[in-house]
This record gives structure tokens, sequence and C-alpha cells, in this order.
């Protein structure tokens, strides 16, 4: 069942795609006087999450953390236990552990491991996670993981930490409604969340996140800029979120998306984001138009929208701009 979101805000941010490790902090100082619901810090190939999110949570002592995500091949589901437990602690109890089964070139050229069954190794990786931070005795024979013979040392401030599975496909939906106790959505057209989210609710409540691309600034052409950049950067290197798209009626723009960033790069990727496509999936623009955009995107079944920060001009400033925005919408 979603839980009440303790602090009554309506909002997440998430911090970090576009930030260096100094304006994840300075950010996070800017937003303790607006009582976001949570802060999430994603991990690709930058700054490493437990890390980040163990700093974040020592300069904001009220909202929950949450890593947007973790994957699932990386790391052994026993170290994140026991990252998720020590996090757990630090934070007193504020922790949502986000898993995703992230990208084969992540996966496969970054960390050396195989993209493979993503949906039944994170069956298990979730019931190693859930037996190691309840203190019992790991022994679990799986097809991915035989495990024998340990019990965690350190317990988490929670009795259940919650794990928020990131889905993009059916198969993982299903097992975030199945098993999981929230989902984090990304990159769904408005259309398609009004469909998807009332339906799988039906089966069982969990607590639904989206992150939504968002680019806030008096000058809108800027923030539109912006935000198209960032979106033909997710469709030009994620494969999965061009499939996807592309089954969502974006077939020819995704296409045009990958063309360009093919010849000439980002620069070449961003114009064949066409309005429609920009309108579709992000919240970008002025401070009125992005209010009244993302509280449709809420209004589609979300429990926490996730703003996904995109700095228009200085960070700082920009984040004071995003904050005061959407603190007045909640």
């Amino acid at each position: 069942m979603a839980e009440t979101n303790p602090s009554g805000a309506p909002f997440g941010y998430s911090l970090g795609s576009l930030l260096g490790v100094g304006d994840v902090l300075e950010c996070a100082r800017a937003l303790r006087q607006y009582r976001p619901d949570s802060i999430w810090i994603p991990e690709s190939w930058g700054a490493e999450n437990f890390a980040m999110l163990s700093a974040v949570s020592q300069v904001l002592t009220r909202p929950r953390i949450g890593s947007s995500i973790v994957n699932i091949y990386s790391r052994s589901p026993s170290l994140v236990a026991m990252g998720a437990a020590t996090l757990d602690l630090l934070s007193r109890g504020r922790l949502i552990l986000g898993l995703g089964a992230s990208t084969s070139k992540i996966v496969d050229g970054l960390h050396g491991s195989s993209f493979q069954s993503p949906v039944a190794r994170m069956r298990e990786y979730m019931d190693i996670i859930r037996i190691a931070t309840s203190g019992a005795r790991i022994d679990y024979s799986g097809r991915f993981f035989r495990l024998k013979g340990f019990s965690l040392m350190v317990r988490p401030h929670q009795r259940r930490i919650p794990i928020y599975l990131a889905a993009v496909n059916r198969q993982m939906l299903n097992l975030a409604w199945e098993d999981a106790d929230g989902i984090i959505l990304y990159l769904r057209p408005l259309s398609e969340l009004r469909d998807t989210i009332p339906r799988m609710q039906e089966r069982r409540r969990i607590t639904v996140c989206c992150q939504i691309i968002t680019a806030v600034s008096d000058d809108a052409e800027a923030a539109r800029d912006r935000a198209r950049k960032t979106l033909a950067f997710y469709v030009s290197v994620g494969q999965i979120y061009r499939g996807f798209l592309a089954r969502c009626g974006f077939a020819s723009e995704t296409e045009g998306v990958l063309d360009g960033y093919r010849r000439s790069g980002l620069e070449g990727a961003a114009p064949a984001v066409t309005d429609g496509m920009l309108d579709a999936l992000t919240v970008c623009g002025t401070p009125d138009e992005c209010v009244k955009k993302m509280l449709a995107f809420r209004g589609a079944g979300i429990d926490i929208p996730i703003i996904q920060f995109n700095p228009v001009g200085g960070a700082l400033d920009s984040m004071r701009t995003v904050a005061r925005t959407f603190s007045a919408a909640g």
C-alpha cells in the first residue's frame, strides 16, 4: 500500500544528472525551506550513489532520500543490502531504495557484466535484500545467486526499507505491481500515464513516482531548449526508451533524434525533438506554464512527481526558481 508522505509536500527532486558534487549539495541546501517530499540521486557513470545520498541526508534532515536508480548488475544484492541498511541508519529511517536494470551499454560497457534476464534477476535481488535487511540468516538458492551462512551485523532504522522499481516495459511493470513497494516511471507520455496507472493500481495499490524532465525559466525558449537537449540525450543513448516511445506513437521522432545523434552528437539530435514530443514528455517553460503541466502529470495518478532538475543558467539560481515555482503549486 502507498505510504503517506511524511512531509505532506507533493513533489520530489532529482539532483545530479547535470550537476557536480558541490552543486548537488548546494542545491540541496537551497531546498531546505521548501520541505520537499523526497530527494533522489541518480547513478550512471558519475558520482557513486550511496556516498552522495549519505552526504545529502546530512544536508537535508527531513525529506526522504531515494536512489534513482541503483542497478542490479554492478553490486551484489548483499552489498546493496548493507549499503541500504547503513544509509537508513544515517538518515534515521528515510531511505527509499530505488532499483533498476539500467541499460546494456552501462552494464556491459562500464561494469563488464552481461545484461541478461533483468526481470528474473530483479526478483531474486529483491528477495535477498529483504532477507538481509530483516536480520535473518541469508540462505538462498536461486538461478543467479546462491548464498549461505551470513546474517548482516547492521540493521536498518526502518522495519522494512521500501523498494521501488524503475520500470519501462510490461514485464518489469508487472513485477513492480506484484512485489515492490513503489514504482519509478520515466519518459512516459501523459496520455499513456493516464491509461496505465489507474489500470495497474486496480491490481494492488503501490506508490507511483514519475521522474519528469523539468526546466523552468522566465525565458520560455531557454527552458524548452534545455529540456529538449536532455530529452534528446536519453532518446539517443537509451535503446529501451527509444523502443518504448516508438510504440507510444513517436517512431519517426525517435528515428530522427537517433539519426541526428549519429551525424553530429547532441547538437544534431536536439532539433529532431518535436514540440509535440517535448510537450508530451517534459515540463518546461515559464513558472506558470510549468505548474499547470506538472499538476496535469500529478492528476494522471502519480503520487510523487519527481522534478528532474535541469538548470537553465547557473545551477543555484535555477534551483531557487524551480523550488519557488513548485512550492507555490504545493
